[in-house]
């Protein structure tokens, strides 16, 4: 079974700065935040678009 792993540095940092505010804020809209880590970590839009994509697939983080 494959699992998507981000790629490149900027874009793992994204992933941890998005995963540390889903902690402090689980209900958090999830487009605004990635959203905000493309500007803050100067993603590619096709790198947004991944984010974007990780961070909806990544529901073990806030288990409902």
């Amino acid at each position: 079974m494959s699992t998507l792993q981000p790629q490149g540095d900027k874009l793992k940092k994204a992933v941890k700065w998005i995963s540390e505010k889903r902690k402090q804020t689980p209900d958090i809209n999830l487009a605004g935040l990635v959203n905000d880590a493309s500007f803050q970590f100067d993603l590619s839009p096709k790198d947004s678009e991944f984010l974007l994509r990780f961070v909806k697939n990544d529901n073990h983080q806030n288990p409902a």
